[in-house]
Formats: C-alpha cells, sequence, structure tokens
C-alpha cells in the first residue's frame, strides 16, 4: 500500500510552495499530485506571452453560468491547469495586498493572520531584487523584479497621474499602497518565475518528494471522520493512495471546494441532495466566491508601442480611494499597459494602450457548486458580478479618472481615437451601461473555502477543515474578504506560513521514507524547468 507522511493536491502557488518546505526534513515523504502536465510550452517561460495561454491546453478554461447583472454574459474564467498552476500562465505581477486586509482577516477570527503576523512570510519567500529592507527579503525562492523594459505610455501613466494630483509610489509593497507607480514582477532572468520555477524545480532531486503530474483527484478517503488517503485518476485508472498524518488540499478557488463537496464535505441538505454521503456538515463550502472585477479604457495610438518580450502587458499601475476614505484599503486599482485590450466588438486592429479599472472590493458575492458528481465536469460558477450598484458606481469613477488621465498632455503625442467606451459615452448612465456590458473577470477568485469561527466558515486559523481530521485547506479559497490587488503573492504567503503551521503540528505517527529514483527527478527537472 503506497503511503506518505502528507499529500498536497494541487502544484499551484500555494502547493509547490508547502511541498517545498515540508520536503526540508529528510524524514517526512510527500507526494505532490497535480492534474495538469509539466510545463514545457516555451511561451510560458516568454512574459510578453502569457495572454496567449488562455484557453490552451494549459488552461482549464472555466466559465461562469450567465451572470444576471451582466446581460447574462458568460464570464470566461482561466486557470492555471500546468504545473505551477496559475502562477504559470498569470500576468506576473507581484501584489502583497494592502496591510488593513490581514488586519482584517485577524479581526474576523483568525488569530495570526494581521499584517504584522504575515509580513515574515512574504520576505521568506522573496529574493527582491532591490535587497533586503524591512519590507522586503533576498533569501527566498522567488525572484521579485523590477521591469526590464517598459514602454514610453506606461511611464507616462505615471506622470500623468502625478500630474492630476496622485503621489508617485516606488514601492506597492512597501510603507503604503497608494497612488501610481511600476508593478515589480515575478521574473528571473527576463522569464517567467513561476511558483513551479521557484519553489519545485530546484528540490526535485529530494528523494522524499513525489511529484505526480496528469492526475485529476476524483475524491478524498475517510475513516470516519479521519482523512486517510484519496483516490485520483490517471490515464484512465483509478488509484488511491493513502497518507499517515494529513492531506493538503490546494486546487484555488474552484476546484478545493468542488473536492471538498465530492468527498462529503460541504452543505449537507446539498449534498443529500446528490446522494453524496455526509462527512462534514459545512454550509460554506463554495460559498463567499469574490474576485476582482474590471473595465477597460482603450485608445489608438498614434505610433508603435510594441511590448518588448519582457514585458507582461500590464506595465503601470495606480491604486486609489473614490470616497476618500484613507483610513480604508484602496478600493480602484488601474492598471496601464501598451496595448489595445479591449472586448468583443471594439476596434482591437493596431497600436493602442490601454488602462483598465478594477474594483478591489466588490460588494456581490457567488459560490461555487458541483455540475453533477461526476469529478470530471467543470464545477458550476455563480459570481453575481455587479450585484450591487455601488460597485457600478465605483467602476464608472475609474473610467472618469482615467480618461482624465489619458487627457493630460504628456500623451499628445500618442493619444489616437479612444475606441473603448468611445468619445460619444460620457453620460453617467451611457457608462453605468458600458461598466455591464464590458466588465470582465481580472482572474482573482477567492473565498470559497474561507477561515473563520463563524457558522459559514470552512477551515480554522490552522487551515484546518472543521468537522474532521487529517485535512487543511491551503490556497487563495481560504481568503475571507479578497486582498487589495492581484492575489498570487498572497498565495504564495498562504503556502508559507501553511507550512509553518503543519510542521508545529507535530507527527501522528510516522511512515517509513518512501525514496523515488533519481532518475525519475532529473527528467522531471528537464521538464518542468
Amino acid at each position: 500500500m503506497t503511503q506518505y507522511d502528507y499529500i498536497v493536491i494541487g502544484a499551484g502557488s500555494a502547493g509547490c510552495v508547502v511541498a517545498n518546505r515540508l520536503t526540508e526534513d529528510p524524514e517526512t515523504t510527500v507526494l505532490l499530485i497535480e492534474a495538469g502536465n509539466p510545463a514545457t510550452q516555451p511561451e510560458i517561460q516568454v512574459p510578453v506571452s502569457w495572454i496567449g495561454l488562455l484557453g490552451t491546453e494549459v488552461d482549464w478554461a472555466y466559465f461562469t453560468e450567465p451572470e444576471p447583472y451582466l446581460h447574462g454574459r458568460k464570464i470566461f474564467q482561466p486557470r492555471g491547469k500546468v504545473v505551477g498552476g496559475s502562477s504559470s500562465i498569470n500576468a506576473m505581477v507581484y501584489i502583497r495586498g494592502n496591510r488593513l486586509d490581514f488586519d482584517s482577516w485577524q479581526a474576523l477570527g483568525n488569530p495570526g493572520w494581521s499584517y504584522e503576523d504575515v509580513l515574515p512570510y512574504f520576505k521568506k519567500s522573496e529574493n527582491q531584487q532591490r535587497g533586503a529592507s524591512e519590507f522586503h527579503g533576498v533569501d527566498g525562492f522567488l525572484s521579485v523584479t523590477d521591469p526590464i523594459a517598459t514602454a514610453v505610455t506606461s511611464q507616462r501613466f505615471i506622470e500623468a497621474a502625478a500630474q492630476i494630483g496622485y503621489a508617485i509610489n516606488p514601492d506597492f509593497n512597501g510603507a503604503q499602497q497608494e497612488g501610481p507607480g511600476l508593478y515589480q514582477l515575478t521574473i528571473k532572468d527576463g522569464k517567467r518565475h513561476s511558483a513551479a520555477a521557484a519553489f519545485l524545480v530546484p528540490i526535485l532531486d529530494r528523494p522524499n518528494l513525489t511529484v505526480q503530474t496528469g492526475a485529476l483527484v476524483t475524491r478524498l478517503l475517510f475513516e470516519g471522520t479521519r482523512t486517510v488517503g484519496l483516490e485520483y485518476l490517471h490515464e484512465g485508472t483509478l488509484h488511491q493512495v493513502y497518507v499517515d498524518r494529513e492531506v493538503i488540499l490546494s486546487a484555488g478557488a474552484f476546484d478545493s471546494p468542488k473536492l471538498l463537496m465530492l468527498s462529503g464535505i460541504g452543505n449537507a441538505e446539498y449534498l443529500h441532495s446528490l446522494n453524496i454521503p455526509v462527512v462534514a456538515d459545512l454550509p460554506g463550502v463554495g460559498e463567499n466566491l469574490q474576485d476582482h472585477l474590471a473595465v477597460p479604457v482603450a485608445h489608438q495610438a498614434t505610433q508603435d508601442l510594441q511590448p518588448a518580450l519582457t514585458s507582461n502587458i500590464a506595465e503601470a499601475a495606480m491604486f486609489f480611494h473614490t470616497e476618500g476614505n484613507l483610513d480604508a484599503a484602496p478600493d480602484l486599482q488601474c492598471s496601464s499597459g501598451p496595448l489595445l485590450w479591449v472586448p468583443p466588438g471594439y476596434p482591437n486592429q493596431g497600436p493602442g494602450f490601454t488602462s483598465i479599472a478594477c474594483l478591489n472590493h466588490s460588494q456581490s458575492r457567488g459560490s461555487v457548486t458541483l455540475r453533477s458528481i461526476d469529478p470530471t465536469d467543470s464545477p458550476c460558477i455563480r459570481m453575481n458580478y455587479l450585484e450591487h450598484e455601488s460597485d457600478v458606481q465605483k467602476l464608472v469613477l475609474g473610467v472618469r479618472i482615467i480618461r482624465e488621465l489619458f487627457s493630460t498632455d504628456l500623451f499628445d503625442e500618442f493619444r489616437g481615437e479612444e475606441v473603448a467606451p468611445g468619445a460619444d459615452v460620457t453620460s453617467d448612465e451611457g457608462l453605468q451601461a458600458y461598466v455591464r456590458k464590458v466588465a470582465d473577470t481580472n482572474y482573482h477568485p477567492v473565498g470559497t473555502c474561507k477561515m473563520g469561527t463563524d457558522p459559514m466558515a470552512v477551515v480554522d486559523s490552522q487551515l484546518r477543515v472543521h468537522g474532521v481530521e487529517g485535512l487543511r485547506v491551503v490556497d487563495a479559497s481560504i481568503m475571507p474578504r479578497i486582498t487589495t490587488g492581484n492575489t498570487n503573492a498572497p498565495t504564495i504567503m498562504i503556502g508559507e506560513k501553511a507550512a509553518d503551521l503543519i510542521k508545529a503540528a507535530g507527527r501522528v505517527t510516522k511512515a517509513q521514507p518512501r525514496a523515488i529514483s533519481a532518475e525519475y527527478n532529473s527528467e522531471a527537472t528537464a521538464l518542468i524547468s
């Protein structure tokens, strides 16, 4: 019978970190299991090519159900189906979030998750190009760098924001988040530095680590309420594997709740309706779904603005408040890049530049449920985007501020026709209609296995699933509230902190270490790197 100390489900942003840290102890055996395959596509390594990865074989390519407040549109939801998870197909932006985000997590009943508590874990993971400081570390696995070659319009975006009254911010991850500046990126030597490249490739020669790719986990196995292993599908055959200590579920905001429900953890009434035996009645599984919603302002350009190969396209940004409440985290984030990024139906040929207004803290909440009890079916995703009118109003204000910025004299030599929303769309009513017509995801789903102590919480502050033993969730789904900005960096932090929590829990029993061959590891290194 194959058995490990720990099994980590999902080789994404959190799972790669956990596998790395747990196998630092040579006596601890870990199986890291991933539904996708190794990251062999050369485009994954080229930062500017990330858009072309969406919808390909390295993407789960999910869609929401028809969104009732977006004229029934189904919204594309890309998620990485590859070693490295979404960190292998994302825009490589390194944003930790606002200190108030984490303080709010602690205030919701999650001791140990304040900003002061999590800052050391951000620093631990980071190899910061600028050097060590109060806010940054240099000893971590993850390369965090300044952009190599930004477009002139990205620099002008920052200067224009300063011209209309915003103070330039040299570090969104430093003392404060507000203001315009350049993003820092998870890039190393001009190539994408995914969680796999950073945390997994350097340790593949550890004999206590096994990596199984192309394996879809179909259900967790229990003895009573104790997690004892899992079942997975590989090349058409079902396999079972057992765990001595814990299973760590790191499949993401869509697939972690899906697997919990398939395994009998969720709303008991709902599970009964599907004839799934109930292991733990947790009505919050799949609820509390949050995301960042975005709308573009795009101009044709009067000259070529071809982004560099090392560009992540979203080069510059600004974080700001719409209501002047400086005691809250910024509620809007605008990203800018040298490309026409427009919805279907709008002109998209030729050079251009775009800024996207992104809502950091939506009032709307969605859910994830099962499409069927077939584990190969995609989850059923309902976002309920723009259910609250206040969300629409903030995005309209974001469009107006971007327009003000683009109308400064700094853009005179570049500014062609505004193709979205279009110069004729100026009224509040027109802009509100535009927002509902084109608003789209910024690719940051979180919250579906939230951490807390209330009746809808799924995990506790140690990330242990309520009502069962030997099972934790470690990914963006545990966020009780979404962070201010891109979610990859905080997901990596969650992995770092979780690894320490797991280590501190100590051993229940000890399985014999299971070695894997150096030949396998050598081959895996070639495939993943």
